[in-house]
């Protein structure tokens, strides 16, 4: 089963039940089986945009525990590509979650992500290859 790729925006949509994309995070979330993998930024970033509602970093790091957020690859074997990816989209500008996802993408040969962040549109992975936004942007 090809993985899927789960930014910052969605999980801090799906536990802040005050975010406008709440209802629609929750709904992809639930809809979905297959496994949701993520880079270690992007549940640092998310732990940080929720440090306001501290039973939502409760549930991020439950989820990281219980292997419902997964983490299958370890930043050292894809740093130097994340760097490489910051530097390629530095006008976007990439921040650091967005180039460890997109380095991610190529390890796991998958471009299934749920993100909120536009920029996906425009980032690309294995060098060609267009991100596939399994929750629709406005």
């Amino acid at each position: 089963m090809q993985p899927i790729l789960l930014d910052t925006g969605v999980i801090v949509a799906w536990l802040n039940r005050r975010d406008r994309y709440h209802k629609r995070c929750v709904a992809a979330l639930s809809g979905l089986r297959q496994p949701f993998v993520t880079p270690e930024a992007v549940i640092a970033e998310s732990c940080y945009m929720l440090q306001s509602i501290p039973a939502a970093i409760d549930r991020v790091l439950e989820n990281v525990a219980d292997g419902t957020f997964q983490i299958p690859v370890p930043l050292s074997e894809y740093a130097s590509e994340a760097g490489s990816n910051l530097r390629k989209y530095r006008d976007t500008p990439a921040d650091f979650a967005d180039a460890c996802l997109i380095a991610m993408a190529d390890k796991l040969d998958t471009g299934d992500i749920l993100t909120l962040d536009s920029d996906f549109k425009n980032y690309r992975w294995r060098r060609n290859r267009s991100f596939n936004l399994l929750i629709p942007l406005d």
